[in-house]
């Protein structure tokens, strides 16, 4: 049906590599394209079958993108690669009009910082250019997108109050690890949380508000509210929005060591001099941490990841939660990675299959809330992360 390029073989380019050459009726031809070839060799040839070509790329490096995706011609192109990288990757499918989806929206290098409007000002540019891009098909920013968009399609009159909660209950027997990129991770879990109320944003200091809650099949996790990139597009898309909030787990562990590594610099993303070279802090403690690619193997345990929502429906109030519980051990068995990568590799891989099928496909820039989520939602029972919902049930929130 359609040729993809996929840029980025860390675990989430292993899951989608793999789940796209599952379906050879979906996605006719791929191609594996990253900083490091050897990386993508090593996942093409674990797949087998010759479905996934490979090649080097910097993804950074406009010039070197266009002259790929002029070699390969693909259909979409899909970003799994860091954040920061997106721009770059963007401007290159401009230049050889091609479609882009990504799973993570724009961070610049310099600053830990993300939010959408670097994306959102391509907008005449793409529409103008006859492609689609998709922002932030990944589980979160992503299904929680498409699960909101789903209840207000299905659910509610008006949605008033969205919760988006996030535990890793899981295990992977490390002192300290993250679940993906280091220096994403950490850049992300150690700034300034934030929440939409009453059409403002309210700042808090990292870690300030945490409560208990309930995850099924896990039990009571301390989740705490930081910032994440779908509340900014959420509340744009569906403006009844009175609050919205996301919320993370994360054990005492974690943390003492987050606030040590904190404490002594080594989360910095200034450049310092040593020993007469210029190296950024938290990409030397990149270096240093276990690989998240690597944790699947001894990882056990459950991801649950969900929205619970409160609005109205037919004049009532109505409450409801819709989520997705993903084992570790099923994921890396059926991909050799763990549940995070398996989270977030999923939801792009249909992300491109909605693309390839036309049902999400126009020009302009998009967050996947702003498509039909009803196909979407079908494929995710289908592909390994089937969801549940829950009606007027409650939501452990205060309002």
């Amino acid at each position: 049906m359609g040729k993809v390029l996929i840029i980025g073989a860390g675990g989430v380019g292993t899951v989608v590599a793999y789940k796209m050459a599952a379906l050879p009726e979906v996605f006719s031809e791929i191609m594996l394209a990253s900083r490091t070839k050897a990386k993508c060799d090593e996942i093409a040839n674990k797949i087998g079958g010759n479905r996934i070509q490979t090649a080097q790329v910097d993804a950074e490096n406009v010039p070197q993108l266009v002259e790929l995706i002029r070699t390969f011609k693909p259909d979409l192109v899909v970003n799994v690669a860091l954040p920061y990288q997106d721009l770059p990757i963007m401007d290159a499918c401009l230049e050889t009009e091609t479609s882009y989806l990504d799973t993570a929206n724009y961070e610049p290098k310099d600053e830990a910082k993300y939010e959408y409007k670097w994306q959102w000002a391509y907008q005449n540019r793409f529409k103008e250019a006859g492609i689609t891009a998709i922002l932030g098909c990944g589980f979160d920013p992503g299904v929680t997108s498409v699960y909101t968009a789903y209840a207000a399609k299905h659910h509610f009159d008006e949605i008033n109050y969205l919760d988006i909660v996030d535990c890793n209950a899981g295990d992977h027997g490390k002192a300290f690890a993250t679940n993906f990129n280091p220096e994403i991770n950490i850049r992300e879990v150690t700034q300034k949380g934030k929440y939409w109320k009453d059409g403002k944003w309210v700042e808090t200091e990292p870690h300030e508000i945490h409560k208990p809650v309930n995850y099924p099949e896990i039990g009571p996790k301390e989740s705490y509210l930081i910032y994440h990139e779908e509340l900014e597009s959420l509340v744009k898309n569906f403006p009844t929005i009175k609050q919205a909030r996301f919320w993370m787990t994360f054990g005492q562990e974690y943390l003492t060591h987050l606030r040590v590594i904190q404490n002594i610099g080594m989360a910095g993303i200034e450049p310092i001099m040593y020993e007469g070279k210029e190296i950024v802090p938290i990409q030397f403690l990149k270096a240093v941490l276990p690989n998240p690619g690597d944790l699947g193997e001894n990882y056990t345990g459950w991801t649950s990841i969900g929205c619970r929502i409160k609005g109205l429906k037919d004049g009532k109030e109505k409450t409801y939660y819709v989520y997705n519980n993903c084992s570790h051990e099923v994921a890396y068995k059926e991909t050799g990675t763990q549940g995070v990568s398996y989270t977030t590799g999923v939801p792009a891989m249909i992300g491109a299959m909605m693309y390839l099928k036309g049902l999400w496909k126009k020009p302009g820039v998009f967050n996947v809330e702003e498509f039909d989520p009803d196909p979407f939602m079908a494929e995710l029972n289908i592909h390994g992360l089937p969801w549940n919902e829950v009606h007027n049930t409650d939501l452990e929130m205060e309002y």
